[in-house]
C-alpha cells in the first residue's frame, strides 16, 4: 500500500475566512517503509499571516514573498497524492484547506475524489480515550524523540507523524530508506522458518487453583492501590 503522511501550515484556522496554506509537507511510505520520495513546498498565500499562526510555525510573510502560489504546484501535488492513502493528524483541518485551495484553482475535484484519508487523531482517541492525543502527547506515549520540534513545520511534523503512526499500528518503527533492497538484508524467504503441517498440537497448560487465587489477590491489590478496578478485571467483565 502507498501511504502519504501529510501535514500543512496555514495563515490561520478557517479557510472560510480566506486563510490559505503556506506549507505542505508529505512523506511517502510503501509497505510501511519510507521511500525518501517526499513532497515539500512553501507557498505564497497572497494575504497576511495571523500573528497567532506565526507563533505556532514561525513562518513570516517576508519569507514567503518569493515562493510559488498553490496554483503553480497544484498539478505536481495532485500527481503525487493520486490514489494514495493520506495519513493526517486531525484530517478535517488539512483536508478542508486542501479542498479550499482546489476550489480556488478551479480543479473541480476534492481530496476524496483523488485518494482515501486516514485520521490518526480519530485513531488515537479510540485507542486512548480521555487522554491527550496531540502529536507531542503521542510522541511521549510511544517514546518517540521530538526534541528537535521547537516550532511546527509541515515536513518535520509529517516525519514525526510517520513514526507515531507506525508505533500506533504496532508495526516497524525504525524508518529505513529503501529497506529490503540492500543485499545485506539477504533473502527474506530464507529468514522464515516454517513449521511442518503435521506437527503435534501445542500443549496448553492451564493455571491451577492456587495460581488463580494468587492472580486474583494480585489484581485486588492493584485495584486497591489505584482506587479503580484493574484493566484485567474490566476486560473480564466486558
Amino acid at each position: 500500500m502507498r501511504q502519504i503522511v501529510l501535514d500543512t501550515e496555514t495563515t490561520g484556522l478557517e479557510p472560510q475566512q480566506g486563510h490559505r496554506i503556506i506549507e505542505i509537507g508529505c512523506v511517502e511510505m510503501v509497505g510501511r517503509k519510507l521511500t525518501g520520495n517526499n513532497f515539500h513546498q512553501y507557498l505564497q498565500p497572497d494575504r497576511d499571516i495571523d500573528a497567532g499562526a506565526i507563533k505556532v510555525h514561525g513562518i513570516s510573510n517576508e519569507f514567503l514573498a518569493d515562493k510559488p502560489r498553490f496554483a503553480d504546484i497544484a498539478e505536481d501535488f495532485l500527481r503525487y497524492i493520486e490514489e494514495a492513502e493520506l495519513v493526517i493528524h486531525n484530517a478535517p483541518f488539512d483536508v478542508g484547506f486542501l479542498n479550499s485551495e482546489f476550489r480556488q484553482c478551479e480543479i473541480g475535484k476534492q481530496v476524496s475524489d483523488i485518494c482515501t484519508v486516514l485520521d490518526t487523531l480519530t485513531m488515537a482517541r479510540r485507542m486512548h480515550p480521555g487522554q491527550k492525543n496531540n502529536l507531542d502527547a503521542l510522541c511521549r506515549r510511544y517514546e518517540i524523540d521530538n526534541t528537535h520540534r521547537e516550532l511546527h513545520g509541515a515536513l518535520l511534523d509529517a516525519e514525526i507523524l510517520a513514526e507515531v503512526y507506525l508505533a500506533m499500528t504496532g508495526g516497524q518503527v525504525v524508518l529505513q530508506l529503501g529497506a529490503g533492497t540492500d543485499a545485506a538484508d539477504g533473502n527474506q524467504e530464507e529468514k522464515i522458518r516454517r513449521l511442518p503441517a503435521n506437527r503435534p498440537a501445542l500443549r496448553v497448560i492451564r493455571a491451577d487453583d492456587a495460581e488463580v487465587a494468587e492472580h486474583k489477590a494480585r489484581l485486588e491489590a492493584i485495584a486497591k492501590a489505584a482506587g479503580v478496578p484493574s484493566v484485567w478485571e474490566k476486560l473480564e467483565t466486558d
